[in-house]
Order: structure tokens, then C-alpha cells, then sequence
């Protein structure tokens, strides 16, 4: 086996990008405080060809220093939009016909490895603050919970690599 090298991964420009086919896949970002995971996230969703980014509550918006500092570019690619109300933008896309999704441990919770992505649904996936979670409104909005597996002692994932492992699963399984 041989390292690729840079010019050898193929990648699209920013325009190639905005005006390709994306995943059914929208993030929601709820209350994110910290401005590295932002940026990871956006940086993440260009990877996935996520459709957008929704940023809401006391979650940053770019232009950022921080947020950059990790979406390396991703801030341009990927389509994003402040919203204030988690909630009402969960209802409003419920009312489009959006599948919504909140990502949390809870009571009733669908396991991600039993879970099915379809193809002919258009997901939105909500991530919530890094303390709090989800918060029990949109939870109580969202069509399903989906929990990650987790064996260890901590039982806590950082959102970025939880968004991370959710975008895999949505877009490749």
C-alpha cells in the first residue's frame, strides 16, 4: 500500500461542491458552545455532502477565527443558517416532511446499530449543548431518539465525534 498524496484524492472545488447532489441529510446544531466542534462539524458535513447546517440557540455563526480554525474552508462549501428556536425549526420541518432525529440517551431510544436510514427520506439530525444534550422539548418533537453504543465507563461522546459517526451511518450504511 502507498499514501495517497494530496493531489491524488480528488477533490471537488468549492464550486464543483455547491453544485453537486447532497445527501438527505440536515444537521442541527442546538446550543453548541464550543467553537472548535462547530468548525469540526461544518468540516465534517463537507465530507458527507451534508445538505445544511442549521445553527441555533447560543450556537456561534462564521465568520469565525475559531470556528475556522477547524472547518478549514467548510464554512464556504456547506450551506448553513442561523435559527434562534431549536423547536420551532424542528416543527417547521416536520411540516416539510423532514424525518427528525434527536441524538441523545434516552428512555425509549432506538439503538444506531438496529436503526435503518432509507434512502427516500430526508433526514435532520439534532445534536445538542455539550452538558445539557437534546433538550426535552425538541425530544419530545423528534420522530425517533437514536442512541450510540457506548461500553466504557464515561458514556459520553464529544458532539463532533458523534456527528462524525452519525453522518457515516446516514449517508453509507
Amino acid at each position: 500500500m502507498r499514501k495517497l498524496k494530496n493531489s491524488e484524492l480528488n477533490r471537488i472545488s468549492p464550486k464543483e461542491f455547491k453544485e453537486t447532489n447532497k445527501s438527505p441529510v440536515i444537521v442541527i446544531l442546538d446550543n453548541i458552545r464550543s467553537l472548535n466542534n462547530i468548525g469540526s462539524v461544518f468540516r465534517t458535513s463537507d465530507a458527507f455532502l451534508v445538505e445544511k447546517i442549521y445553527l441555533c440557540g447560543i450556537t456561534a455563526i462564521p465568520p469565525n477565527k475559531d470556528i475556522n480554525k477547524t472547518a478549514l474552508g467548510s464554512t464556504e462549501t456547506v450551506e448553513w443558517e442561523y435559527k434562534a428556536s431549536a423547536i420551532e425549526l424542528v416543527n417547521q420541518l416536520k411540516e416539510d416532511g423532514v424525518t427528525v432525529l434527536s441524538i441523545e440517551q434516552c428512555e425509549g431510544s432506538s439503538s444506531l446499530d438496529k436503526y435503518t436510514f432509507t434512502k427516500d427520506k430526508k433526514y435532520a439530525l439534532v445534536f445538542g449543548n455539550e452538558i445539557k444534550g437534546v433538550s426535552q422539548k425538541v425530544i419530545d418533537e423528534s420522530h425517533n431518539v437514536i442512541e450510540i453504543p457506548q461500553l466504557g465507563t464515561k458514556h459520553s461522546l464529544n458532539i463532533s465525534v458523534s456527528v462524525g459517526i452519525l453522518l457515516w451511518n446516514s449517508v453509507y450504511r
